[in-house]
C-alpha cells in the first residue's frame, strides 16, 4: 500500500506565505508526475500545480507567479510554496501521485488534503 500525508496547511492572512508538504510512503518503487489540486467548497477540485518526476513543472493561470511546486525525490516528499495568498486561495489542498509499485504497476494516489484558510 501507498499512503501520501500532506501538511503545511492553516489560518493564514492575506498577502502571507505557506508552503505545503506531502510525503508519500509505502512499497514505492519510484513515483512519475506528483502535483497538487484544491477544492473550494462548492466548487469543482482543480489543478494547482504538476511536477514531473525530471523536475518539469506546470502552474495553474490562477497561482502562477505566485507558487512554486518542487520535490524531493531522495524523500519522495513533494512541496507547494505559496506567497501573496489571496482569500480565494481558501481551499483543502489535495496531493497525488502517479507511483510505481514494485511490480511495475503505475497507479495514481491521493492524500485526504490539508485546509488552507486565507482571511482578509
Amino acid at each position: 500500500q501507498v499512503q501520501l500525508v500532506e501538511s503545511g496547511g492553516g489560518l493564514v492572512q492575506a498577502g502571507g506565505s505557506l508552503r505545503l508538504s506531502c510525503a508519500a510512503s509505502g512499497s514505492i518503487f519510484s513515483i512519475n508526475a506528483m502535483g497538487w489540486y484544491r477544492q473550494a467548497p462548492g466548487n469543482e477540485r482543480e489543478l494547482v500545480a504538476t511536477i514531473t518526476d525530471g523536475g518539469s513543472t506546470n502552474h495553474a493561470d490562477s497561482v502562477k507567479g505566485r507558487a512554486t511546486i518542487s520535490r524531493d525525490n531522495a524523500k519522495n516528499t513533494v512541496y507547494l510554496q505559496i506567497n501573496s495568498l489571496k482569500p480565494e486561495d481558501t481551499a483543502v489542498y489535495y496531493c497525488y501521485g502517479n507511483v510505481v509499485g514494485p511490480f511495475g504497476y503505475a497507479l495514481n494516489y491521493w492524500g485526504k488534503g490539508t485546509l488552507v484558510t486565507v482571511s482578509s
